[in-house]
C-alpha cells in the first residue's frame, strides 16, 4: 500500500452522527480507519500518485472487495465522467479538501443522445461506497436535467461533500438504495434532490437557485421512509421567494423535514401536488419542529402532516435503514 497516512482527525471533526436510539441526541461512536492506516491508492493530476484519473483508480480496485479500499484524491479539477461499477464494492474516495477536489462534467438531457439518467457526472453502483471531502459537479448550467451525482447502490455514505448543479443535481436513484449524507452542501434549481432511495440528510446545507421545488421523491408504497432531512438548513439565492419543499414524482413520495431551518423562500403551503390532486391521498409529506421564517405549520397544505414527538422518535438511523440485514452508516 502507498505510504500516505489517512488523516482521520479531519473525518472525526466533520462527522457527527445522530444516535441510533434517540433522534438528534448525542453522536454515537463511528469507527473509521485509525491514524496509522494508509491509503491503498493515490490519485494526483501531476503524476505523483498511483493514477492521474479517478476512473482508472476505481477500475484498479479488486472486484467485490469485502473491505474498504481507500483512494486518496489530491486537490485538482478532475474533468471526468466516472462510474463505480456494481462489482467494485466498498470503494472509499477521500479528497484532499472538499472545495479543491472537484469531479466535474457537463452532460445534460438533450445533448447528443444523453438523457436525464445518463447525464451524471458520477455514478455509483457498487455497494458500500463512501466519499468525503469531494465536490461532485455538473457544470452544464441551466439547460434542463443535468445530474451531478447518481447513486444506485446500497449502504452509501457522503460526508463533508459538495453536490453542485442546477436541475436534478442529486439522483438518489433506486428503491433498494440506502444513502447517508452528513454535513454536505447540495445546490440546484428544480427537483434537485430526487429519486426513490431511502436517504437521510444530517446537518446539510440545501441551497436553491430558482423559484421551484427542492425534492421530487419517487418512493414506492413498499418503503416506510423516503428522504429524511434532520437538522438541515434550507437557504436560497437572493430574489428567490417562491420555493416548495417538494412535489411527488410518484404517488407514494415520502419526505420528512425534522428540526430543519427553513428560509423565507419557502411558501406557506410548503408542498405541491404536481397538478395531480389524486396524489394528495398517497404522498407522505411531514415536518417536525421546523424553524425559521419559512416554518408555518398552520398554513401547510392539509394533506401534509406535522409529526408528534412520539412519532419522531421512530426516525432513527436504525429504524430508517432497517431491512436487508439492517445498516448503521459506520465502518465495521
Amino acid at each position: 500500500m502507498n505510504g500516505m497516512k489517512l488523516m482521520s482527525y479531519a473525518v472525526l471533526s466533520t462527522l457527527l452522527y445522530a444516535a441510533t436510539t434517540a433522534f438528534a441526541a448525542t453522536p454515537f461512536a463511528v469507527k473509521f480507519p485509525d491514524a496509522g492506516a494508509r491509503y491503498d491508492i493515490i490519485v494526483s493530476k501531476d503524476g505523483s500518485g498511483s493514477f492521474t484519473t479517478i476512473q482508472a483508480a476505481i477500475y484498479s480496485v479488486r472486484d467485490f472487495s469485502q473491505n474498504p479500499v481507500l483512494i486518496y484524491v489530491k486537490n485538482g479539477i478532475y474533468h471526468e465522467k466516472v462510474v463505480v461499477p456494481s462489482w467494485k464494492t466498498n470503494v472509499w474516495i477521500i479528497g484532499e479538501s472538499k472545495d479543491s477536489t472537484v469531479i466535474t462534467y457537463n452532460d445534460y438531457h438533450g445533448k447528443d443522445t444523453i438523457n436525464t439518467f445518463t447525464s451524471y457526472t458520477f455514478l455509483v453502483r457498487g455497494n458500500g461506497f463512501h466519499a468525503e471531502n469531494v465536490t461532485f459537479e455538473n457544470s452544464a448550467g441551466p439547460v434542463g436535467q443535468a445530474v451531478a451525482l447518481d447513486v444506485e447502490a446500497d449502504r452509501c455514505v457522503f460526508a463533508n461533500c459538495k453536490i453542485i448543479g442546477d436541475q436534478d443535481t442529486l439522483f438518489a436513484g433506486i428503491d433498494s438504495s440506502r444513502e447517508y449524507y452528513n454535513h454536505c452542501y447540495i445546490e440546484g434549481t428544480t427537483d434537485f434532490i430526487f429519486g426513490a432511495a431511502t436517504a437521510v440528510f444530517d446537518d446539510c446545507l440545501i441551497k436553491s437557485k430558482k423559484n421551484s421545488y427542492v425534492t421530487a421523491a419517487s418512493t414506492t408504497d413498499r418503503q416506510k421512509f423516503g428522504f429524511v432531512f434532520r437538522n438541515c438548513r434550507l437557504v436560497a439565492d437572493s430574489g428567490i421567494t417562491e420555493l416548495y419543499l417538494g412535489r411527488p414524482w410518484r404517488p407514494y413520495a415520502a419526505v420528512a423535514f425534522l428540526h430543519c431551518y427553513l428560509g423565507r423562500q419557502i411558501v406557506p403551503a410548503g408542498w405541491f401536488n404536481w397538478d395531480k390532486p389524486v396524489r394528495e391521498k398517497t404522498a407522505r409529506y411531514s415536518e417536525y419542529m421546523s424553524t425559521g421564517p419559512g416554518a408555518d405549520p398552520g398554513a401547510r397544505v392539509k394533506w401534509s402532516r406535522q409529526l408528534t414527538a412520539t412519532e419522531v422518535k421512530g426516525y432513527t438511523l436504525k429504524a430508517i435503514f432497517a431491512g436487508n440485514g439492517g445498516w448503521i452508516p459506520r465502518e465495521k
